[in-house]
């Protein structure tokens, strides 16, 4: 049930930043950054968790760690770019945001490069 307690608190402070928007827009994208920042944390911990699955996924399968690896770099990218970005666009600054998403993508694009090129050389020692 921790959907429900974060989905509380994100709904609490965005009523609480909506009734400071007028007055004090600076306390209202405080609130905002710290409700982020509080969900951001959560999902931290929820990681763990996920990680831990993960970790016992692997020894059912027969995949290099390596691998792994990068595709949770890749989640982490990911969510930590879209974290930025909409804190970036929410204060009024979208062209940084468009940029932090631009560098996640090569990012992505760079951690993945590896995977791919094995990927085409397990295909092409089929063929």
């Amino acid at each position: 049930m921790d959907i429900i307690k974060t989905a509380t608190v994100g709904i609490g402070a965005v009523l609480l930043a909506l009734m400071f928007k007028n007055q004090r827009p600076e306390f209202a994208t405080l609130i905002n950054l710290a409700c982020c920042l509080f969900i951001f944390f959560c999902v931290i911990y929820k990681m763990q968790e996920v990680l831990s699955y993960i970790e016992e996924l692997s020894g059912y399968i027969k995949i290099e760690q390596t691998y792994i690896v990068s595709i949770l770099k890749m989640i982490g990218i990911t969510y930590i770019s879209e974290f930025a970005s909409d804190i970036c666009r929410d204060v009024g600054y979208s062209s940084v945001a468009g940029q932090i998403q631009i560098f996640a993508k090569m990012s992505i694009i760079l951690l993945s490069m590896p995977v791919l090129l094995t990927f085409l050389s397990t295909v092409g020692e089929f063929l």
